[in-house]
């Protein structure tokens, strides 16, 4: 049993040591930071994007102003506001252009 016990703690530290690595490069991508985007995505952003987001930020809304009086009585109306209003003008008019 003791035996057992040892092999059990050396194949454990050498999947661990061997997954360690693996973690530290995805941190290090983090810290990566981006390139500025090109004026071509810029544009497209400025106007495919920016303006699916309004239509998309105006259909929720309307969706919501429908939906509220059901929402109030679930309890979950500061749900409905964050996905069907709030997360599409945050897409709309919070990120920076050419930011996909």
């Amino acid at each position: 049993m003791h035996i057992i016990l040892k092999k059990s703690i050396v194949l454990f530290t050498i999947a661990a040591l061997l997954i360690i690595p693996l973690g530290s490069e995805v941190l290090a991508k983090e810290q990566i930071r981006k390139e500025a985007p090109d004026a071509g995505a810029m544009v497209a952003d400025f106007v495919i994007l920016r303006s699916v987001g309004i239509v998309g930020l105006i259909t929720g809304f309307t969706f919501f102003v429908l939906s509220s009086p059901f929402s109030a009585l679930g309890g979950n109306i500061g749900t409905a506001w964050g996905q069907m209003v709030a997360a599409p003008a945050k897409y709309t008019f919070d990120r920076p252009l050419g930011d996909f």
